[in-house]
């Protein structure tokens, strides 16, 4: 615990006049002030009326104007230890915004600063969206009701003075103020005039009261109201789990195949929730999954409050759906991983839901650089409820946690449900593919995909094509052969530059290269800078797949029945749940994009999924890569067979005979997790052992590598790190990144109360300058 002394100008005074205050509290002011990690103490006016959670404007050192921060504590003499009460500075107002944020969130907002080792400052505010501290789409509206009783209405009225008379006595106590503007319209006045000399006079009473107002609404896909009737083992899962709802804090990891119906599951137990009054709140990874979610909400709990929190919502719509995840009563609020933060108040969170909880975005990647998922679990801890984690293909922490370490309970649902087939997996290897053709053109769809889509759309169904790469080709180099070696790499970064084309209309479109690191954007250079000699164009990106498809199927987009969904495509929130609409509608037919549409869609008329290149991943510098791989096949094939009809699957390939491809295609998700999590062990890795990277970030590249062995080896020598491995430093895989240098330190430990104590450590002793020049990533799911 930090005090705030009053400042050096204002110390030799003496004692100062006046009585001393009796209340204190304890602020965390919005700035990364890593050296007052708990906050500052303050006195509290008498006129202010405080709690955790408060947002305040007080003064900071020697700044003029005061800041924003948060009130963590507030208490008596006990915050000031041993301090002068009358030298401690005092908070300065309310924030006008008033915007408040439960004590559990903000104890959640301590946990994450601590445990992901970033300032609480930081933290903090990034626990609130930006369009609600800055207030966006806040009105104020003028409400009316009257001030005097009938008898004691003043005579000498004018006729538009004794409409709004009239207008107000024909309302009844239950319907309260009315608002100015629709007290106007019923009066029939053209302007408020009537009403405000009225007020002047005494005779109504106009108050002002703030709200918050968007244009639009999110939109939702339609779903289903049916009722469904559970399998066996569903019904099995829902009583196990259920049984918790009201009896404190449990986790529940829910391996279900995909297709198995955890989203039924999820229902049912929300509706359970929601009957004792409380709330639930669902997590989903992508934004594209949260119409079709938010949709089967709506339309299986009629009635109920659903509020709807993600980055795709505009800034009036984010303030609007917090104020309404705030308000007392039972309600469901679903969102991405920022959504964990929702305010529901104190004591009324009754259940959360993390669907897809392996997925990486999950993951945030700018400070503070939390895991939702496990922030999820913390918080369900704080709340006292229970928690349940579904996915076809769980992350091998969580499966670790419910299989080795027994505190989380493990429920499983082997097939499908009712209704629906398992696909067909059909491994294919590109290599050999490729000596069908004849040509020289590069080809990304063999001739089983190809056979399969033909097979497909005559049929009348749909098809998903994925390809984890956006962008038209990943390698530009010059293609006169001989001794040039030139390859465009991006002159900020040590990457690849990446074709894309911009389509111009008329079928036209011109060709750049962008850096996916520093977003660095340039002509594509027509010819070798080195040698003057032809520039070649290699690889494979979506861009390039939707070309190919345009040529196999004119007729997809001559009827726009094809729908590429990247980063590069879906700009907004809009963009998602039109191209999801017009899927679901059957006005699109193929679905071409990258991972975001691997997971959680649920459509019965797709009857294919092609796999362009499997292996995309698989070779990377990291060791998650198999994992990574595993799961997007897995996933990625469960889209198809949801109908009548049955699906394919076709992946496409360089290594067919790899474990992790293998055991996708049988979904034998038990067998290669039981296989690498003994190779994790075996090398003391995650989730075996715990992890943070640190990466330090210079001009110059000596300056990056001193620094990072400078701090491997201050680690090495704190008491802290004796049962843990230091590795570092050394340059990262991607050793320059935005023209800085970086390097880095692998921390790990064998338990995360270990790791804690020595970032703790290292943060005391000012080895840690967190900011630009230093990240630290604790649980990392990139090593790159």
């Amino acid at each position: 615990m930090t005090l705030f002394p009053a400042s050096p100008e204002h110390a030799d005074l003496g004692t100062p006049a006046g009585p001393a205050p009796h209340r204190f509290a304890r602020v965390v002011p919005e700035r990364p002030l890593d050296r007052y990690p708990d906050g500052l103490t303050y006195a509290v006016p008498d006129s202010l009326s405080l709690a955790v959670g408060t947002r305040v404007r007080c003064p900071l050192a020697r700044q003029r104007t005061p800041v924003n921060g948060w009130v963590v504590e507030v208490g008596g003499a006990e915050l000031l230890e041993g301090l002068d009460p009358r030298k401690v500075r005092a908070i300065e107002g309310i924030d006008p915004l008033a915007c408040h944020v439960p004590a559990t969130v903000i104890e959640l907002g301590q946990w994450v600063a601590a445990y992901y080792c970033c300032p609480l400052g930081v933290t903090l505010p990034s626990l609130v969206p930006a369009a609600v501290r800055r207030g966006v789409g806040t009105k104020s509206i003028k409400f009316v009701e009257l001030a005097v009783s009938p008898a004691e209405t003043p005579r000498g009225l004018s006729p538009r003075q004794r409409a709004v008379i009239s207008t107000l006595e024909r309302r009844t106590s239950a319907d309260g103020p009315i608002a100015l503007e629709s007290l106007r319209v019923e009066a029939g006045l053209a302007t408020a005039a009537a009403i405000e000399s009225l007020a002047r006079r005494g005779v109504v009473t106009v108050t002002e009261q703030s709200t918050v107002q968007a244009k639009w609404r999110e939109h939702s896909l339609p779903g289903s109201a049916e009722e469904v009737t559970l399998s066996t083992d569903q019904g099995r899962v829902v009583q196990s789990i259920g049984r918790s709802i009201g009896g404190g804090f449990s986790t529940h990891l829910l391996r279900g195949v995909t297709g198995s119906g955890k989203t039924e599951e999820y229902l049912r137990l929300i509706r359970r929730v929601l009957a004792e009054g409380r709330s639930a709140l669902v997590l989903v990874p992508e934004i594209a999954l949260t119409p079709q979610t938010t949709g089967r909400l709506l339309a299986r709990l009629p009635g109920q409050s659903v509020a709807i929190l993600h980055s795709g919502l505009t800034e009036a719509q984010r303030h609007e759906q917090w104020r309404a995840a705030s308000q007392p009563g039972a309600k469901v609020v679903i969102g991405a991983r920022s959504a964990v933060f929702a305010p529901i108040p104190d004591g009324e969170l009754g259940l959360i839901v993390v669907d897809e909880e392996h997925d990486s975005s999950y993951k945030q990647d700018q400070a503070p650089r939390y895991h939702g998922r496990d922030t999820a679990i913390r918080r369900a801890q704080l709340a006292r409820c229970p928690i349940v984690l579904g996915s076809a293909t769980p992350s091998l922490e969580s499966w670790h946690n419910a299989v080795d370490r027994l505190n989380s309970h493990l429920h499983e649902l082997p097939g499908r449900a009712p209704g629906l087939s398992t696909p067909t997996v059909r491994i294919v290897d590109f290599r050999a593919e490729q000596r069908q053709w004849k040509d020289k053109r590069v080809h990304l769809i063999g001739p089983t995909l190809h056979r399969e889509l033909e097979r497909t759309l005559a049929a009348g169904r749909q098809a998903i094509v994925l390809l984890n790469r956006r962008g038209y080709a990943n390698w530009v180099a010059c293609g006169a052969g001989g001794a040039c070696e030139w390859r465009a790499t991006c002159d900020r970064c040590d990457a690849p530059l990446v074709v894309h084309r911009l389509r111009e209309g008329a079928g036209a479109s011109r060709s750049f290269v962008r850096c996916h690191h520093c977003l660095q954007e340039l002509r594509l250079p027509k010819e070798c800078p080195q040698c003057r000699g032809k520039v070649s164009v290699f690889g494979l990106g979506t861009q390039r797949v939707e070309d190919e498809m345009g040529r196999l199927f004119p007729a997809l987009l001559a009827e726009g029945a094809m729908q590429r969904v990247d980063s590069d495509t879906m700009e907004s929130s809009l963009h998602f749940h039109t191209a999801l609409g017009r899927f679901a509608s059957g006005q699109c037919r193929v679905l071409l994009g990258t991972q975001m549409i691997a997971k959680g869609l649920d459509f019965p008329g797709v009857g294919l999924v092609g796999v362009i290149s499997a292996d995309t991943s698989l070779h990377m510098p990291d060791f998650r890569a198999a994992e990574r791989t595993f799961q997007l096949v897995s996933q990625v094939a469960g889209r198809c067979g949801r109908g009548s009809g049955g699906g394919v699957a076709v992946v496409q390939t360089f290594a067919p005979d790899a474990p992790a491809i293998v055991r996708a295609a049988a979904q034998d998700f038990v067998g290669f997790a039981t296989e690498e999590l003994a190779q994790r062990a075996a090398h003391r890795l995650p989730p075996a052992w715990r992890m943070a990277r640190i990466v330090v970030r210079d001009q110059l590249e000596g300056g990056a590598a001193d620094a990072a062995d400078a701090l491997a080896n201050g680690l090495r020598g704190l008491p802290t790190s004796s049962n843990c491995r230091i590795l570092g430093g050394s340059p990262c895989p991607i050793a320059r990144i935005n023209e800085l240098y970086r390097s880095q330190v692998e921390v790990m430990a064998p338990g995360a109360a270990q790791l804690s104590a020595l970032l703790t450590d290292a943060r005391d002793r000012s080895l840690l300058h967190l900011g630009e020049r230093m990240a630290v990533d604790v649980d990392p799911l990139s090593m790159l």
